[in-house]
């Protein structure tokens, strides 16, 4: 069960009627996750009639199944980006999270949506010597772009969180937590208190032309944004350039004080350690922890894996680093099937067969979907005035990639998948790379 779903409980209209008629408008966002939600976010109030459709509630899909972390890092490092784009590419891609922190905050303070909003530093932990040579190659890839940072060693390390069994950390702030579910349920009311049109439970099944049709309606409109996870190929062959990768989610009963400051000295942090499949934990405004993890069987499937035993060996394990929490028992859990790409950065394309349809996928990560969702607003807005299209080709649909989509049929889907996915955050290097285009693309 999931918890976020739980907080929904009590919250005046947690779901819109469908689309029953046929209509038109202007633009029409398809999907109400993280990156539909800042789409419309962005055409709100612009003179142009929007409408949203959502198969499931305003973020009940991959949205409302994350932990809620605010914070640039998603699957991918700094150093990592270094390495591969240059500093000036790592910059100019850091910043889309950053930017997409800072527009999900924004959002919630000048509306006044109750979400559990809470400041939190980020704190990448290591396992082992190789977690340790980790967390300081990322302090000197931010040191090399002049980001601020704490470096901890295994000493200091407990001053701050209250482990022994890490290696080091690294610390930096400017980092957020949220529930990722009232926060998409009250970007929907904020919408909609601004004359978007917004019907859940309204899930795309055909497009044609510029007419998207659910079971029971249509939206004809100028311009179609596509924000929507797990995209079926009769609606686009961009599809298979979309793969999926899997993890699991807890909560535990709210901790007594005593263990709160044991685990956290000072403040909450927000926090993940460096393995390939790494646990992630946090702890919300009511003192309870969401940890999460995941095995290399589950992460790479291709179906969804709902067994408890991986969340259960996370746990343990977890435990073992933190035993003043022992005997804290975790109340809910949920398996989470997010949508990315093969080498985690999301994509961003216009249909160069139909220029008015616009795609955002495989965006890992709150803030990555809500700077992507937001960016093609923008742009179908008013294309010209925008000066960020070198976004379009750092996540252009060509970019490089080490093994290509026709190979599947040799090695198969999941095999591609891993591959590409080590080989982008190991070794690929795309400085100096020029990602072709076609004129007038974009």
């Amino acid at each position: 069960q999931n918890w976020w779903y739980t907080t929904l409980l009590g919250v005046d209209d947690p779901i819109q009627p469908p689309l029953r008629d046929h209509i038109k408008a202007d633009v029409v966002v398809v999907g109400g996750g993280a990156a539909g939600l800042a789409a419309a976010l962005q055409l709100m109030d612009k003179g142009v009639k929007v409408v949203l459709l959502e198969r499931n509630i305003c973020g009940g899909s991959s949205t409302g199944k994350s932990a809620g972390f605010l914070t640039p890092d998603s699957e991918m490092e700094l150093v990592e980006l270094v390495r591969r784009f240059g500093p000036q590419g790592a910059q100019d891609i850091w910043e889309v999270a950053t930017q997409g922190v800072e527009i999900m905050i924004s959002a919630v303070k000048q509306h006044g949506i109750e979400c559990d909003l809470i400041k939190q530093d980020s704190l990448m932990v290591g396992n082992g010597s190789r977690g340790w040579k980790t967390a300081r190659a990322e302090t000197d890839a931010r040191k090399l772009l002049g980001y601020p940072y704490t470096l901890y060693t295994a000493e200091e390390l407990p001053s701050v969180l209250g482990s022994n069994g890490y290696s080091g950390a690294v610390r930096y702030s400017g980092t957020y937590a949220i529930n990722p579910l009232l926060y998409a349920q009250g970007i929907k009311q904020v919408l909609i208190r601004h004359g978007v049109q917004v019907y859940e439970a309204s899930q795309v099944v055909a497009l044609d032309g510029r007419t998207v049709r659910t079971h029971l309606g249509s939206v004809t409109a100028d311009q179609i944004i596509f924000c929507a996870d797990k995209l079926k190929p009769s609606l686009t062959g961009y599809c298979w350039h979309v793969y999926y990768t899997q993890t699991f989610l807890a909560i535990s009963e709210p901790l007594e004080q005593e263990d709160i400051a044991t685990m956290f000295p000072h403040e909450s942090l927000q926090c993940w350690d460096t393995d390939l499949i790494y646990t992630y934990f946090r702890l919300t405004g009511d003192g309870r922890l969401v940890v999460g993890g995941g095995s290399l069987w589950s992460t790479y499937s291709s179906k969804d894996v709902t067994t408890p035993y991986i969340i259960e060996h996370v746990i343990r394990r977890f435990k073992e680093k933190f035993p003043c929490i022992e005997e804290v028992e975790f109340i809910q859990y949920w398996p989470g099937r997010i949508d990315t790409t093969r080498d985690l950065l999301p994509t961003i394309v216009r249909d160069e067969h139909c220029p008015w349809v616009h795609y955002v996928l495989g965006s890992v990560g709150l803030p990555w979907a809500t700077f992507s969702g937001d960016f093609a607003a923008r742009h179908v807005i008013d294309d010209k005035s925008c000066d960020d299209h070198k976004y379009y080709r750092y996540f252009s649909i060509d970019r490089g990639f080490l093994i290509p989509l026709w190979l599947e049929n040799i090695l198969g889907r999941r095999i591609v998948f891993a591959l590409n996915n080590a080989w982008s955050m190991y070794y690929q290097i795309d400085r100096g790379r020029v990602v072709p285009y076609k004129k007038d693309q974009f």
